[in-house]
């Protein structure tokens, strides 16, 4: 937490820190936040200092786009500290709603502001892409089935295939981590604003449907098309669409051993029976 705060305290000279208190730990990065004046992103390991120009560029061509929500904008330079890279942005007030809760009315909320965002060229030129490496079922095909344990093997090979034939959509915007502590939203219920754009991408639009299933599938059934349901069943059936994301950015897996020990307790725990 020391070197957190000196890091934070070098990026915005003069501000108190007196309330900084650290975020739930990331895999990527810690978060100190400083409530009602920032949130100061340091990264934990060489990708993610690396990555850290790129994901700002992101956040610089969203703020800049007048959406109804607000987005963290970033408020200095990337700034390097040794092996690791820090940037400070905009605070966003409101608050996550917990697990399980919200309505059919936020759900279809959200997705309808972040699928509305226009893929511009500025913002294209900056986003992760489907075309920007391998293409994300050769990652499953050559990195993930292999590892998985036999008996999984040919369940997971027929999820894919699934997802392999869903009829092609438009791209829109995907956020990529949408639901849990990413989406604030005011005392009355009103979206404030979207966090942590990191995954972003231009993709099939139910994939954030499918991460939206926070709150409950049943609410996401309610707030998208019955195609759009479906789909998203689909693409969360493969290894869970929290875990897929991290494949559909074109690079290849840093850690597959680490991938597969969070994919496998999923499939366990959201099949009723292990496939034979």
């Amino acid at each position: 937490m020391d070197d957190l705060l000196e890091i934070a305290g070098a990026l915005l000279p003069g501000v108190r820190l007196d309330s900084a208190r650290l975020a739930a730990d990331g895999n990527v990065h810690h978060v100190l936040l400083i409530p009602g004046v920032a949130a100061v992103r340091v990264s934990k390991r060489p990708l993610a200092a690396s990555a850290m120009p790129a994901r700002v560029a992101v956040l610089r061509q969203l703020a800049s786009a007048g959406l109804p929500f607000q987005v963290p904008e970033p408020l200095t330079p990337v700034t390097v500290f040794g092996d690791r890279a820090a940037v400070a942005v905009s605070w966003i007030d409101g608050v996550a709603l917990p697990e399980g809760a919200g309505d059919p009315v936020q759900v279809a909320e959200v997705l309808a502001a972040v699928r509305a965002v226009p893929l511009s060229p500025e913002l294209m030129g900056v986003l992760d892409g489907r075309g920007a490496g391998r293409p994300w079922s050769e990652l499953i095909t050559d990195e993930v089935l292999p590892r998985l344990p036999s008996r999984w093997q040919q369940e997971v090979r027929r999820r894919l295939d699934a997802a392999l034939a869903l009829d092609p959509v438009p791209d829109a915007l995907v956020h990529g981590d949408l639901g849990g502590s990413n989406v604030h939203w005011s005392a009355d219920g009103k979206l404030v604003g979207i966090l942590d754009w990191d995954l972003a991408m231009p993709g099939d639009p139910a994939i954030d449907a499918a991460l939206m299933a926070w709150h409950g599938w049943d609410n996401v059934r309610q707030a998208v098309s019955a195609q759009t349901y479906r789909r998203a069943r689909v693409w969360d059936a493969l290894l869970g669409v929290g875990h897929l994301v991290a494949t559909m950015n074109g690079r290849a897996l840093t850690n597959p051993d680490g991938f597969l020990a969070a994919v496998l307790p999923w499939l366990e725990a959201t099949t009723s029976e292990s496939p034979a």
